[in-house]
């Protein structure tokens, strides 16, 4: 997988989970939309990090249709 495919990866993944913990955080009020929202991105990121590296993994495995 290419470097800048995954960094777009892991952007999608940080925007995602930085809308839905800003919505959760916001719940509780403006200060824990922040920490939520920052703690989501981390996550997503994170995710889109490990997503991508399998991926890239999968991508090397035989298909069984040799």
């Amino acid at each position: 997988m290419s470097r800048l495919k995954r960094a777009l990866t892991r952007a999608k993944y940080a925007a995602i989970f930085a809308a839905v913990g800003a919505g959760i955080g916001g719940l509780f009020g403006r200060n824990t939309a922040s920490s939520g929202a920052a703690l989501g991105a981390l996550l997503g990121a994170t995710l889109g990090e490990k997503r991508s590296g399998l991926g890239a993994v999968s991508e090397r495995l035989p298909t069984g249709a040799e």
